[in-house]
């Protein structure tokens, strides 16, 4: 079986990395990686090399992303990967597509695939973020898609609830957590080493991604939150850069400025990695922002999450994370409540909703006995009789 891999930023690629290493270990597969969106921007920091540092071949890179993150341009951007997508399914003929997630290169590649009768295999459908455009996007994709492989079983009943065939959606885990169980992690000496700094008593990482569907404007939304890091002076800070959505750019520049100020207690990266981004969940006190890391794979590392607006909501959350509105005040309330002995204590019993599976195997094992001679026909399966 031929599998085209798409991946599209530092995020997905973590993710599928071990399904990706199996698959290209497993002779009955063969896989062709497709590299696009911000792997490919310097000012996101070229993460392909990553890849190609990790010993795999990229069969086809796809260069959609505008050096701009308006809507417009976002807009233009799908167009640009469609085509692009097009031409490259049609050299090389793959199988199946292998995708994950709710960015809009993958849409792209998605509606590619689509329309040219390529089986699509999807990874973490089902999911909820009400306050970004990728709500609709990963929904989308959804529909679009043959195979489902999803995180929890809230997940696979919402998959089934928008009328996919049950028999084709597998409650494989958050692929994050795979990481965690197999990468060998950097004590917290060797962390330091690497990012060239110490992170002292206490310290938190950073990451803030836009909150696209709010009328108010990012920069708002983030002067907001650097206020409130502002209070307290003996947090190291660690800021990874935000991604590519509009007006994150805007963010970045914040986050340089910010740490231009204060470089003291603080140090930012376009891309930690993942191996060096893991390490940094074992070793800080606090999650700050409002990635999907912070709810998927911080649970697992028992520390608190302080998860910042409505990008994530929706998500199935941990009792380790503290949602909060984004407003200087609450997020001050928030962090203190994340480093109080109270709250802390209890973390050792905080089970992640997102499971400890082996999401590779699983998906491997999946994708050599399900049946694909038909699968491009689908038919929507009423709720009623799975009620």
């Amino acid at each position: 079986m031929i599998i085209s891999i798409i991946t599209g930023s530092r995020a997905d690629y973590g993710l599928l990395y071990w399904t990706i290493k199996r698959l290209s270990e497993d002779p009955f597969f063969k896989i062709q990686i497709c590299a696009t969106g911000m792997h490919l921007s310097e000012e996101f920091g070229l993460t392909y090399k990553e890849i190609e540092k990790d010993g795999f071949k990229i069969d086809y890179k796809i260069n959609s992303l505008l050096p701009s993150d308006s809507g417009i341009a976002i807009s233009k951007s799908i167009a640009i990967g469609i085509k692009k997508f097009s031409d490259a399914f049609e050299k090389l003929k793959p199988d199946l597509i292998l995708i994950l997630g709710d960015r809009y290169e993958i849409y792209s590649s998605a509606i590619s695939a689509m329309c040219m009768g390529i089986p699509i295999a999807h990874c973490h459908g089902g999911e909820t973020t009400e306050g970004v455009i990728d709500e609709s996007i990963r929904h989308s994709i959804t529909k679009m898609s043959h195979i489902h492989f999803c995180s929890t079983n809230t997940y696979k009943k919402r998959i089934i609830q928008m009328g996919e065939n049950p028999n084709n959606i597998f409650n494989v885990g958050a692929l994050g957590i795979e990481n965690i169980n197999y990468l060998k992690l950097l004590s917290k000496k060797d962390f330091e080493k690497k990012i060239g700094r110490s992170i002292g008593k206490k310290s938190a990482i950073v990451t803030f991604h836009p909150v696209t569907l709010d009328k108010k404007p990012s920069e708002k939304h983030f002067n907001n939150l650097l206020e409130a890091l502002d209070y307290f002076k003996d947090i190291f800070l660690i800021f990874t850069y935000s991604n590519s959505d509009r007006d994150g750019r805007i963010i970045n520049k914040m986050i340089q400025e910010f740490v231009s100020k204060n470089k003291f207690r603080c140090v930012s990266f376009k891309s930690l990695g993942q191996l060096n981004y893991l390490s940094a969940l074992k070793h800080v006190d606090l999650v700050i922002g409002n990635s999907s890391s912070g709810i998927i794979e911080a649970p697992a590392f028992k520390i608190p999450t302080i998860n910042i607006g409505d990008r994530q909501k929706g998500r199935i959350l941990a009792e380790s994370i503290i949602s909060c509105h984004c407003d200087k005040d609450e997020i001050i309330k928030a962090i203190k409540k994340g480093l109080s002995k109270e709250f802390r204590n209890n973390l050792t019993k905080v089970k992640n909703p997102y499971g400890n599976q082996n999401s590779s195997i699983e998906i491997i094992s999946i994708l050599k006995q399900i049946k694909t001679e038909k699968i491009l026909e689908k038919k929507f399966f009423n709720l009623k009789f799975w009620q």
